[in-house]
């Protein structure tokens, strides 16, 4: 029985729950196992039409857990390609998820955060969180997540919040476009998720199955082995690298960077 998330289906809507509050739902390799096989689980479910990914406390999700973060501080090369190649699986496992997936945000949402919310089809946030991409902080870059995130905010977009790690509002996740719909409050956010999911489970299961294929068919460039291998080359390249062992070891150190130091 997993203690990381939770999954329960109800009325033709499955929800999976990320469930570790006491580290923001900050995720590590066998979280990143578990989101795979259950999205891959509801996927397959005749009685699944619609999956709502949600997290409990006051973070959506922080990103890397600060314990795998020591471990993989200490990475090969080859072990940083393995290892990110288990988050692109799993980010891809949402991603062409058969069944339309919304992400219920209730709280902040950091780096590798970011990449759950860009997976899904569509997000709900409250008007309190709080967005970030902050790898550039640590030395490293948003590879694994990045041709989700981009798509989900636009290039545009990306080229500020990718390069200055600055934290923005829902409102400006919003206005560009990061997140479908602003609620304000717990309860809220469950009214405007529900009537979502509800759209969708009233829908043909095989149109709404076809218009999300659809969707990622025509819109820019697909999302193939090709661009999903470059991107794990991209983190492992940069977190092997001086900078980037460097930046983690002074964020787990809590003392500033080298690059900042004098």
């Amino acid at each position: 029985m997993s203690t990381a998330l939770t999954i329960a289906v109800q009325d033709r809507i499955a929800r999976i729950t990320l469930s570790r509050p006491e580290v923001r739902n900050a995720f590590n390799d066998a979280v990143i196992q578990e989101l795979k096989a259950a999205f891959e689980a509801v996927g397959a479910r005749d009685d699944v039409r619609a999956v709502v990914l949600a997290a409990v406390g006051p973070a959506f999700c922080a990103g890397a857990d600060l314990n795998w973060m020591r471990r993989m501080a200490d990475y090969t090369r080859n072990e940083n390609v393995a290892d990110a190649g288990q988050l692109a699986a799993m980010l891809t496992a949402i991603y062409e998820c058969p069944k339309p997936t919304i992400a219920a945000v209730q709280g902040d949402v950091f780096a590798g955060g970011m990449g759950l919310v860009a997976a899904c089809d569509m997000a709900v946030s409250v008007d309190s969180a709080t967005y970030c991409l902050s790898e550039v902080r640590l030395g490293l870059i948003p590879a694994t997540i990045s041709p989700y995130v981009i798509r989900a905010m636009g290039a545009r977009a990306s080229h500020r919040y990718f390069l200055t790690a600055e934290r923005f509002s829902a409102q400006e996740a919003h206005r560009i476009g990061f997140v479908h719909e602003l609620v304000s409050g717990a309860a809220a956010l469950d009214a405007k998720v529900n009537e979502l999911a509800q759209a969708l489970v009233s829908a043909s299961p095989a149109a709404v199955k076809a218009c999300k294929r659809l969707v990622q068919d025509v819109a820019e460039r697909e999302i193939d082995a090709d661009l999903i291998a470059a991107t794990v080359q991209g983190i492992a390249d940069i977190r092997a690298s001086e900078q980037g062992r460097e930046g983690v070891q002074s964020f787990l150190q809590k003392r500033k960077p080298a690059w900042l130091a004098g």
